[in-house]
């Protein structure tokens, strides 16, 4: 936001040191980032952090500057003399998306002269406008005044020939789907229904809070202007700029909550300077439709909480001029508070806290002392905290470095891969990246897309994990937000059933693990499942099939996993819990059984652990199958695998060990109808 010296004295005077003011600006917030000599004025350059649109014009900081040194402020009160016939005769204003413009308002004058706008308006906006754009020059006294205006208080006017406004009406609509709009820049642009449009009785004249159209801007002909002030919503403008990649100071303005009281103060502003400098008559009344329905709530500020707070005591003679100088109205007060109500052009005081830190910057962050002593708590952690902090030391631990990809990704990914919902994702009409306009429903996509960008520079070898939100649509309403561990691997699928076992180990986690049969398109038929944790969903896992590494550009085999945390912090022992370690050896048996081909591991390790006694039994560990036709016959394998067993009160002994075996060859001859080879 560039300001000029020259015409912030207009409100505020400006005695002190230019350089002083400049670093008390950046102290109170308003960062100075530099300053420029515009022939015989200065251009200073301060960024305006996003929740200060009031400081997007000339009063706005004038207001700060007569706040930190207590100094006046003079700010004009527009009272321009309307002597024309009722606006609302011959001409109408209509609203048919309150969602998309909340206000809009105009004023008609007519019998205006079109010429060059005094001489000290054109210099005072070549300061704020000339460092950039090199090229700029003034356009007419009418248009220089709505951009004067606008610089002035921050509130974005326009301009139309009322001539070039086609039925006498104005409608505020819509955009119809491929509707085609030509801007003041000329360039041609295709509209869509989620932007809003100010129209006459045919056309499009102007993009709502972005920019007016070439066939109805002011130009030498305009005899009848109508001047144009409202309230757009700051979404729906912030995604047509976007949309259309045309961005103006009004639309840089209207992204913003603005005051809405400015709406009127703007226009009327407006209409006095134009019957000054371009003649005229206005017209009585308003245009007027809809309205804004926000008006600021009282803020309760507890006195004690300023030291407290900020470790310093002010006078409360002081707090008070504080808060009233920056536009807050008093609404009650005793010995231990102040309640003020917020002005309408601060939307970003709505707490206490909000109060206190107007409080610190107007008075001086220097002046609090580098040791003061301001009473701490301490930090409490949720759950899931714990529960996201612990997972990330696990899997680090194993080998996998942690990935942040976005939220939005091209559509295309969603229907490649999406095993959490069968229904199309949430969608944007304006991607924060180019060609991704989805709301991810895994995050496989995004973490396959990773690994293709990291074997493309030569690192083939690279486990990922992360863990994020995926949105899962629903009938009606905002879609479930799923916390989710994704994980990618160029290990098989053991090595990553592995890792997730791991991960329930590290948490403590008592329940079985799972798996039943899935069919997802992206992964193998053979080497893919569903996974359950104490019998609920718990995700996915898979190897990926050549179908879908083809698809990612991928040259080398990747295992991808997919689990949700919040079963993790559900069944998670967090709390760590002592339990005694035997004093005495463990003693282990091989066992190698001949089972049908059906059979699954889990299903054998379920068996081996219901037959025997839980204290015995430490470990079970699974070594390798082997299959040969030729001696066992079809559809039948061998399974080789350990049992570690341990007793707690004395040492196990070989035949206590040989029993214990026995018991888990019976019961998988029994359920299972396997067989131990000797």
């Amino acid at each position: 936001m560039l300001v000029s010296w020259n015409w912030l004295k207009q409100y505020v005077a400006l005695d002190m040191d230019r350089e002083e003011l400049e670093n008390r600006l950046a102290m109170s917030g308003l960062n100075h980032e530099g300053t420029e000599t515009v022939f015989d004025d200065l251009a200073i350059d301060l960024e305006v952090t996003s929740n200060r649109p009031d400081c997007l014009g000339h009063i706005g900081v004038a207001r700060e500057i007569a706040v930190l040194y207590n100094l006046p402020l003079s700010i004009p009160t527009p009272a321009p003399i309307a002597t024309g016939p009722d606006v609302n005769a011959d001409f109408s204003l209509t609203i048919e998306s309150p969602e998309l413009c909340p206000r809009y308002t105009g004023r008609i004058i007519r019998g205006v002269t079109i010429g060059e706008s005094p001489a000290w308006m054109q210099e005072q906006l070549r300061t704020v406008f000339a460092p950039i754009s090199k090229d700029w020059k003034p356009v007419n006294n009418v248009v220089d005044i709505t951009n004067y205006v606008l610089m002035e208080c921050g509130q974005p006017l326009h301009a139309f020939d009322l001539a070039k406004l086609q039925g006498q009406q104005i409608i505020v609509r819509a955009a119809h789907d491929g509707e085609e709009f030509e801007a003041i820049d000329h360039h041609t642009y295709q509209l869509t229904p989620d932007m809003c449009v100010i129209a006459d009785a045919n056309r499009p004249v102007a993009i709502a809070g972005v920019m007016g159209s070439a066939d109805s801007e002011v130009s030498d002909s305009t005899v009848d202007v109508l001047i144009e002030s409202a309230a757009f919503s700051s979404m729906a403008t912030r995604a047509t700029s976007r949309a259309l990649n045309l961005h103006s100071p009004a639309s840089y303005r209207f992204e913003r909550a603005l005051d809405p009281e400015g709406i009127e103060w703007a226009a009327n502003r407006a209409c006095e300077l134009v019957l000054e400098h371009c003649g005229g008559t206005l017209d009585e009344g308003w245009l007027d439709a809809g309205a804004t329905a926000w008006s600021p709530e009282p803020v309760i500020m507890r006195l004690s909480q300023v030291e407290r707070i900020l470790g310093i005591s002010i006078d409360r003679e002081e707090v008070k001029r504080i808060l009233l100088a920056l536009g807050n109205t008093e609404t009650a007060s005793d010995d231990v508070s102040l309640t003020v109500t917020p002005p309408t052009w601060r939307r970003d005081l709505a707490r206490e806290a909000d109060l206190l830190e107007e409080i610190a910057r107007i008075h001086g962050y220097e002046k609090i002392p580098e040791d003061v002593g301001v009473p701490m708590a301490a930090s409490f952690k949720s759950d899931w905290d714990r529960v996201a902090a612990k997972l990330r030391t696990t899997m680090t631990a194993i080998g996998f470095d942690e990935s942040l990809t976005a939220s939005v990704v091209p559509n295309e990914w969603t229907q490649v891969y999406s095993p959490w919902s069968e229904k199309a994702p949430l969608r944007t009409a304006s991607p924060m990246l180019k060609g991704a306009d989805a709301l991810r429903t895994s995050l496989v996509p995004s973490l396959l897309e990773v690994r293709r960008i990291n074997q493309s520079l030569a690192n083939p070898n690279v486990e990922l994990f992360e863990t994020a939100k995926i949105y899962l649509p629903q009938d009606e309403g905002l879609p479930q937000e799923q916390w989710t561990l994704g994980i990618t691997s160029g290990q098989g699928f053991g090595h990553l059933k592995g890792v997730i076992e791991t991960v329930l180990q590290a948490f403590k986690i008592e329940g079985q693990l799972e798996v039943d049969s899935t069919s997802q398109d992206l992964l193998h038929a053979d080497y893919s499942t569903s996974l359950k944790l104490n019998g609920e969903h718990f995700g996915f896992l898979g190897e990926v099939n050549t179908a879908g590494l083809k698809s990612f550009s991928l040259r080398n085999p990747a295992t991808v996993a997919e689990i949700r945390m919040d079963l993790l912090v559900q069944h998670a022992t967090l709390i760590p819990q002592h339990s005694q370690l035997s004093n005495f050896p463990a003693t282990t048996r091989d066992l190698n059984i001949v089972l049908s081909e059906t059979v699954r591991w889990d299903a054998l390790a379920a068996t081996i652990r219901n037959a025997v006694e839980a204290s015995l039994l430490e470990d079970i560990t699974y070594q390798e199958t082997y299959r040969d036709p030729d001696r066992d016959g079809a559809d039948v394998k061998r399974v080789l695998f350990t049992v570690k067993l341990r007793r707690t009160d004395q040492t196990m002994t070989s035949e206590e060990a040989d029993a214990v075996r026995s018991q888990i060859v019976a019961a998988i001859e029994a359920e299972l109808g396997g067989k131990l080879l000797g």
